[in-house]
């Protein structure tokens, strides 16, 4: 059990923690959440080095993955970095990467109910018009979840805000801010139900974010 109290703000700096081999050969992990070994939900940054693979295995409560580096790839095709990529309940795959890539991987967290498969490059995607300055790019939406995509630019300020169902963050790229700290990039956040902040930044940012799935 890894940090599977909802109730308390997680922030993990990615970029410092160690890797720990998986039972895949030339496939390593950050672990951020775990509810126990090689079952049930993970989140992890998750590393192939070139040429490893994963045997075929099934996803259960379904795989969410976002392409961070390099490509990669199964049976069905190739995902560069920028792809976002939603494997629903009951689904299977072998997964490798040809040249190496590094993913953010989260498994065992789809609601029964979300049966949608998903692949979107994030670089051919459309911004839309967010609150302020900022710009969204949705990603998925199923019941009160909702993924996306938002770019802050420079010297953005937003409102102070509540988490209705738990907010999560990972900082792509600039640094992300509140009245707690600082966050660079490749920052993991996790802030509970009904939690509350005024984030700013002081440079362009660009973070990944799901709300409304921790209520």
């Amino acid at each position: 059990m890894l940090n599977l109290d909802f109730a308390k703000r997680v922030i993990i700096e990615t970029v410092k923690q160690e890797w720990v081999d998986s039972p895949a050969s030339g496939v390593r992990r950050k672990l951020l959440e775990r509810e126990e070994a090689e079952r049930g939900r993970a989140t992890s940054i998750v590393e192939y080095t070139p040429g490893a693979s994963f045997s075929t295995h099934e996803h259960p409560l379904g795989e969410e993955i976002l392409v961070l580096e390099g490509v990669f790839s199964d049976e069905n095709g190739d995902y560069p970095a920028g792809t976002y990529i939603r494997n629903p309940p009951g689904s299977s795959h072998a997964p490798f990467s040809k040249d190496g890539c590094k993913l953010l991987v989260k498994l065992h967290q789809f609601q029964p109910t979300d049966t949608q498969a998903v692949r979107i490059n994030t670089h051919e995607a459309e911004w839309l018009p967010g609150q302020g300055g900022l710009q969204i790019m949705p990603l998925h939406s199923h019941g009160t979840e909702h993924i996306a995509l938002v770019k802050w630019p420079a010297k953005e300020v937003f409102k102070p805000h509540r988490h209705m169902g738990g907010e999560e963050i990972l900082v792509l790229s600039g640094e992300f801010c509140d009245e707690h700290g600082r966050y660079p990039k490749g920052t993991w956040m996790r802030s509970p139900h009904m939690s509350m902040h005024h984030p700013f930044v002081d440079r362009e940012t660009v973070i990944w974010v799901k709300t409304g799935h921790l209520g």
